[in-house]
């Protein structure tokens, strides 16, 4: 996302198959009956049922490490069925020996905050006017070989980590966007995969997270593959560590689909079984003014699928299911207008399609100012407060 470059001296923008064996759904054939115990290192997948501490749980989507005792709320994986007691009968049939297909992540709709440009709004407020509930935040850049926030010297103490504190407190969840389009980055600036994942590791346990997003953009780190391959050889050392922990890859992408940078990457992951969990396309920034950004978007996104196809051996289905979509709302750098509408059915379109993520930059532009030219606090189109993030709330 090249704006922030047009408008600040030092900024940046902004994951296969999971490869674990997901467990038949179980559902207690009564209030009595309990499900098979949970377990912290298995996978859940939306509909299976779980026990823990004489209570029924079922997961609302994929799950691993969440107690459901803990993760139980209104927007939390798991939902309480109520209290259990005795045992569960055996299934009529036996569960299959082979794991089912892969399949991927669905995740809340999460538009991208920048706290430190644009005039950030408060979280809460945006959060109460339309029940967004998850942010991506960006972005972790690098001094040295070491974490800290754009603008700032660390992680911890500045405006990012208050906006983190602050949508957790409201009951949210947040994903760090490493990366972008400038600024210093750690993919480059750590000289190994093993150091590089440190990193992100940091930055997971500093703030207790369950995703992270990589923003791979422009000639030192997309179009450098000896760079873009340390990011994904640090990636599978993540998923390895923490299997329960989602990884994304966000890229840019040509109307058709993924450019020879892209193909490269997509491939590099394949080779490597690095389990990357999404693979988010930003289809915007195309150079003509007059795209219409809704059939850019979709067309682009089916190239993405193909490939995907193509190299992992996917359905359709399962294809969709590990894609992600970063728009742009509004007027775009290159002069492109994201409307309303063209936002809605986007929504709509990923919605059908149950993709894996959806995104925008940015929550700081989700403001009308009609003319006003390229900003990084509204979206230069007539719109009401917060509509695109309210749009993306029903994904």
């Amino acid at each position: 996302m090249k704006l922030r470059s047009k408008l600040l001296t030092v900024v940046a923008v902004t994951i296969t198959g999971l490869g674990v064996a997901v467990v038949p759904s179980f559902v207690a054939s009564a209030a009595e009956a309990c499900a098979p115990a949970w377990s912290a290192s298995q996978v859940y997948v939306g509909g299976n049922v779980a026990s823990y501490q004489s209570h029924n749980y079922r997961a609302k989507w994929w799950s691993q490490g969440d107690n459901p005792a803990t993760h139980s709320g209104q927007w939390d994986v798991w939902a309480d069925q109520g209290a259990c007691g005795g045992t569960t009968p055996p299934p009529t049939t036996p569960p299959p020996t082979d794991p089912p297909p892969s399949n991927g992540t669905k995740m809340p709709a999460a538009p991208y905050i920048y706290p430190g440009w644009g005039n950030p709004p408060p979280p809460s407020t945006v959060m109460s006017a339309t029940g967004i509930r998850s942010f991506t935040i960006a972005f972790v850049l690098a001094s040295g070989c070491n974490a800290v926030w754009d603008g700032e010297g660390g992680l911890t103490g500045g405006a990012h980590a208050s906006t983190i504190n602050a949508i957790k407190a409201a009951g949210g969840t947040v994903i760090p966007s490493f990366g972008g389009w400038s600024g210093n980055k750690l993919g480059p600036a750590c000289p190994t995969a093993q150091r590089l994942a440190e990193q992100y590791q940091r930055v997971i346990d500093t703030f207790g997270l369950r995703a992270i997003d990589i923003d791979i953009e422009n000639t030192d780190e997309f179009q450098d593959h000896t760079v873009a391959g340390r990011i994904v050889d640090a990636l599978k050392i993540i998923k390895q560590n923490n299997p329960g922990v989602t990884t994304i890859l966000t890229f840019g992408t040509t109307q058709s689909g993924p450019n020879a940078d892209g193909l490269w990457l997509i491939n590099d992951v394949k080779a490597k079984n690095a389990g990357v969990d999404i693979f988010t396309q930003m289809p915007f920034d195309f150079g003509n003014a007059g795209t219409n950004m809704y059939t850019a978007t979709v067309n682009a996104s089916e190239g993405l699928k193909n490939q995907l196809k193509q190299t992992f051996g996917w359905t359709d289905a399962q294809a969709y299911s590990h894609m992600g979509i970063s728009g742009m709302n509004g007027l775009s750098d290159t002069g492109e207008i994201t409307t309303v509408q063209n936002w809605q059915d986007i929504t709509n379109y990923a919605k059908s399609r149950n993709f894996a993520r959806l995104a925008f930059w940015a929550v700081n532009r989700d403001r009308p100012c009609p003319g006003g030219g390229l900003s990084s606090e509204c979206s230069s189109i007539a719109q009401d407060n917060w509509k695109f993030t309210a749009i993306s709330a029903g994904f």
